[in-house]
């Protein structure tokens, strides 16, 4: 289209070229077009690295769909940001026994780019967990973690990255909790700060001296609904109303193992489906994300970034391969619940060998049970069952002990119906906890007992028992039989119960350092091994809790 020349564009361009008039520069009023980047996050993988025998779950597939989206997000204009809540360690074998080598292996290849030191971090020995991050490579962040001694910071508090011309803080943050429920042989020297000052603190110096344009952390505090934490630590939801509204952009979250879909009042959907649409929780300004456990899935939150102001554009939790039985004529068969994602063939070959080394030590047949042996998080942490007093029996037995204790945070999973493989042993005991004993006065143990057996139910600490009943109160126990006897103040008892709880762990009162207390040095796994090679084919029922231990209110 050709355009005509007035006299007066005329006469201003010959003013131009005399020098003789200013022409004011105008701001484009166009809107400019908001930066894209999205957030694709895992908590709690423990010990996954490996997809599971219905081919669920694994790395090497979530390698393959964490690819595609970065492509995807790249090609239209945007960028990734790959963070983690923690947990890696404690919860498979093959893993386990290699000090989750693979899982950081496996973490680097996939390009984390940071993750929250989460309370398993901690059932290590520090130099291993300081191997682990030579390993990965990429930032371990906490800000709340110091040294006793020295009163100064463990590990890297936070780290900044470039994304979409965006500088973008991440800030890591663990549980108080890992106190009471890490090992403590290993956290002696090692404080847990309240995280909640710590966060305020960091982002009054983060905006003073490095001023990003949003604020993100990474955490392993948990999810609770509208704050009310009970007895763990406060988490995410009191985190986020501690602050400023809007102080925090995002929380990437761990610890509860959640599936965090939200109701429109702001409460977990317990009823959550894989592949079904989810909404994170947002709190005083602040997005909430948590992908449950053991990479069941990546979520992915897309956000837009214009004028100041944080959109999310779009969220989902992306299922890894997970399925669902269906009936197909008079057969019942598991079909992915998505379309199935490939395995990446250069992870697999990455991996592989460890999963081999792994296998190899551990999976032999031990013995045989005729039902199942119940030790699932959502059992064993509500009520007496029947692993729960298998666990406790194997352990006084051991232990030549009157009666056993046994906190169902150190259950991790049940055995099924069928043969026992040394591999399921170590799946319900992946601590490698030792066995220990003390002698009490009968005069002494409805105190301790009263301290023990009133822990809350859905804890760690929940406690389960062998050769022992009571009545239960909340301030008290009463009627206390040691098999089938009432107890004598006047004799003197011996009970098993983990080293990790005799040493304080999950809150029980600390006996090892009493003179009745001796650790056996026999691990927890070994000794449920041998217990069930000695007594197979076990019968389920015959570790029947029944009403041995009754519970009033």
């Amino acid at each position: 289209m050709s355009r005509k020349i007035t006299p007066k564009c005329l006469g201003l361009a010959i003013m131009l070229l005399l020098g003789g008039l200013h022409i004011p520069v105008f701001a484009d009023t166009a809107t400019t077009p908001p930066k894209k980047f999205t957030i694709l996050h895992t908590n709690d993988h423990h010990g996954r690295f490996w997809h599971n025998t219905d081919g669920e779950l694994g790395m090497a597939a979530r390698y393959t769909l964490i690819n595609r989206i970065r492509k995807e997000v790249e090609a239209a204009g945007g960028s990734v940001l790959l963070l983690s809540g923690g947990d890696i360690n404690t919860g498979v074998p093959e893993s386990d026994m290699q000090d989750a080598e693979p899982d950081f292996v496996g973490m680097k290849a996939l390009k984390y780019d940071a993750m929250a030191l989460g309370n398993h971090e901690f059932d290590n020995p520090l130099p291993v967990l300081r191997h682990q991050q030579e390993i990965a490579g990429f930032p371990f962040l906490s800000a709340n973690i110091y040294a006793k001694d020295s009163g100064k910071r463990l590990f890297q508090p936070w780290q900044l990255f470039e994304r979409s011309g965006l500088k973008i803080a991440v800030i890591g943050l663990t549980t108080e909790d890992t106190a009471k429920i890490g090992n403590p042989e290993y956290l002696d020297n090692v404080e847990f700060r309240d995280p909640k000052l710590e966060a305020k603190n960091l982002i009054a110096e983060l905006e003073q001296q490095e001023k990003p344009d949003l604020m993100i952390a990474a955490t392993h505090m948990g999810h609770y609904d509208k704050g009310q934490h009970g007895y763990n630590a406060p988490g995410d939801v009191t985190l986020a109303r501690s602050l400023p509204a809007g102080a925090l952009d995002v929380i990437i979250g761990g610890h509860s193992q959640e599936a965090l879909c939200v109701t429109p009042e702001h409460v977990r959907n317990k009823d959550y489906q894989p592949g079904a649409a989810c909404v994170p929780d947002q709190q005083n300004g602040t997005w909430i994300m948590q992908a449950h456990e053991w990479g069941k899935y990546v979520g992915r939150a897309d956000f837009e970034y214009a004028e100041g102001k944080l959109k999310l554009v779009h969220y989902a939790l992306i299922p890894i391969n997970l399925k669902k039985k269906v009936k197909v004529g008079e057969e019942t068969k598991k079909v992915f619940i998505t379309e199935e994602i490939p395995q990446d063939k250069a992870i697999m070959a990455l991996l592989g060998p460890y999963q081999q080394k792994g296998m190899e030590k551990i999976n032999i047949k031990i013995g045989s049970v005729n039902k199942e042996l119940v030790g699932e998080r959502d059992k064993v942490r509500f009520q007496q069952t029947n692993l729960g007093r298998l666990i406790a029996t194997a352990q006084r037995e051991k232990s030549k002990a009157d009666f056993g204790i046994m906190n169902s945070g150190g259950v991790r999973t049940s055995i099924n119906e069928g043969n026992i493989t040394y591999k399921e042993v170590l799946e319900v005991h992946p601590f490698g906890n030792t066995i220990a004993y003390v002698d009490m006065k009968g005069s002494e143990l409805p105190a301790y007992l009263a301290q023990v057996a009133t822990k809350p139910v859905d804890t760690g600490a929940y406690a389960q028992f062998a050769n022992i009943s009571m009545t239960v109160y909340p301030d008290r126990v009463e009627d206390i039989k040691i098999a089938g006897v009432p107890l004598d103040p006047n004799k003197t008892y011996r009970f098993s119960l983990p080293s990790f709880a005799a040493a304080g762990g999950d809150g029980y009162p600390k006996v090892n350092t009493q003179p009745g207390y001796v650790d056996t040095g026999f691990v927890d796994a070994d000794v449920l091994r041998e217990y069930i090679e000695q007594h197979s084919p076990l019968d389920a029922n015959a570790f029947n809790p029944g009403e041995a231990i009754v519970y009033r209110k």
